[in-house]
């Protein structure tokens, strides 16, 4: 007897993967080392490991579940990894999907900035940073342009992202205002003229079936995934203390004022703010660590943005570079023990910047699992995003002027940093090639030259 041809999606008799924890603790911590070429990259290789070559999760819960992570402040990809995480081992496998996405970068990072700060005079580092500098801002140039392309689909949002330029480069407001403001722009703007506001199909349909997974799109949920009121304020007492008691231990030990309680203060509110990835909140880390604390200079913020653009892990870290700096440059642990402020600091600082993100997927998980539909309410996101591109240019301007007037208006034009700027644009839009492969070439030319003036 003939028998009958079964589609790609009734494909019943084939197996779905079994996966323990330790084979997915192994993967998380394989992932935490490999996630470079920032949220499309990190996202593009989770959905071909996760999705394509083990069959972990299915094509249509992997998107929903993306979506979700998209309306979130923080790092996407990161939420994303703890969503997944959650889905196949708990609360647990939340847990250590998403530290593990961060951790090898926060290692590597803390060596980058000890380094950095300890030998950055040296000719060598400083040729190196010399190149850099100008290819960074090329590469926020390129962000500014891709999120833009994307985002501002008519003269509404063409209009908020000028008004939210004006605002930060003229009128010098802060950045959580300006994300609030474009915000209730979007929640009023969705429901006046909702087709302005529109996300333009999010990251796309699901177009094939790449065979049964593990979590398929008709998976029974498991209890643990099942929305309950008292889970939720479980996870929110718990979040709140976790947040709660090292800032409250640290303004008892130290007082408000002391460096390591107002980095927790500050980042914990930068974790709120991040709309539209790092390069949006990059803005306010400058207002903030550089204007006001003056944690770091302008100049260590760009490189700190170089080590985390070739570095693993979601570009977001450079706030750890940014702890570290400050925390040695403080010395708030005496001259014998500027590497241990650095560290602490560091480890602080991505505490209270990622706990958050945590909580999110914790608390709304089981919300979202309730439903497989298209999530509502993303006008308020449309608009923030399109306020992030008028950010990001400013931030681009910000950038290319310590790069080309290094002692300011009144100094020298440096037209070396502005060839190497040039060649790293035309590098990234007409010949698309990576940042990475950018940046090295940079630093490259920049040791060449400064070698060639010594």
């Amino acid at each position: 007897m003939n028998q009958p041809k079964t589609s790609p999606l009734e494909t019943t008799s084939i197996q779905a993967p079994s996966v323990s924890f330790w084979q997915a603790f192994l993967f998380w911590l394989k992932l935490g080392f490999i996630s470079f070429g920032g949220p499309a990259g990190q996202i593009s290789i989770m959905h071909q490991e996760l999705v394509v070559n083990r069959r972990w999760i299915s094509e249509r819960r992997f998107l929903h579940a993306l979506n979700y992570c998209m309306v979130l402040p923080g790092p996407e990809a990161q939420q994303l990894a703890t969503y997944i995480g959650w889905l196949m081992h708990r609360t647990w496998g939340g847990i250590v999907a998403g530290t593990l996405f961060v951790l090898p970068s926060l290692v590597i990072l803390i060596v980058l900035s000890w380094i950095y700060i300890s030998f950055g005079d040296v000719p060598l580092i400083a040729g190196l940073f010399y190149g850099i500098k100008p290819a960074v801002t090329a590469i926020v140039v390129q962000a500014a342009h891709r999120i833009g392309s994307r985002a501002l689909k008519n003269n509404v949002l063409w209009a908020i992202a000028a008004a939210s330029f004006v605002a930060i480069f003229a009128l010098h407001i802060p950045f959580p205002i300006i994300v609030i403001a474009a915000a209730l722009i979007g929640f009023v703007g969705g429901r006046m003229a909702p087709e302005k506001f529109k996300t333009g199909g999010g990251h796309g349909t699901v177009k094939e079936s790449f065979g049964p997974a593990l979590i398929d799109d008709n998976t029974p949920p498991p209890d643990y995934t099942q929305h309950r009121w008292s889970r939720l304020a479980k996870i929110a007492v718990i979040g709140g203390l976790l947040w709660a008691i090292p800032i409250g231990l640290l303004n008892t030990t130290y007082g408000w004022d002391h460096t390591l309680t107002q980095m927790s203060w500050f980042f914990t509110k930068a974790a709120l703010v991040t709309f539209g990835g790092a390069y949006a909140v990059l803005p306010y880390l400058y207002q903030g660590a550089v204007e006001y604390y003056n944690w770091l200079t302008p100049e260590q913020m760009i490189d700190g943005l170089a080590l985390g653009e070739t570095t693993p892990g979601p570009l977001i870290m450079v706030v750890a570079f940014v702890g570290f700096i400050g925390g040695y440059a403080k010395a708030i642990f005496g001259p014998e023990g500027v590497f241990l402020a650095g560290t602490i600091a560091a480890c602080l600082v991505t505490w209270f910047t990622f706990l958050p993100s945590f909580i999110f997927i914790l608390m709304g998980g089981p919300l979202v699992e309730s439903t497989h539909n298209d999530l509502k309410f993303t006008a308020p996101l449309t608009a923030i995003t399109a306020a992030v591109v008028g950010v990001i240019l400013n931030l681009a301007l910000f950038f290319g002027y310590h790069v080309l007037w290094p002692d300011g208006f009144g100094g020298t034009f440096d037209w070396i940093s502005a060839l190497i700027s040039l060649a790293a644009t035309i590098a990234l839009f007409k010949f698309k090639l990576g940042v990475i492969q950018v940046i090295t070439a940079s630093a490259i030319v920049g040791l060449m030259v400064k070698t060639l003036i010594v």
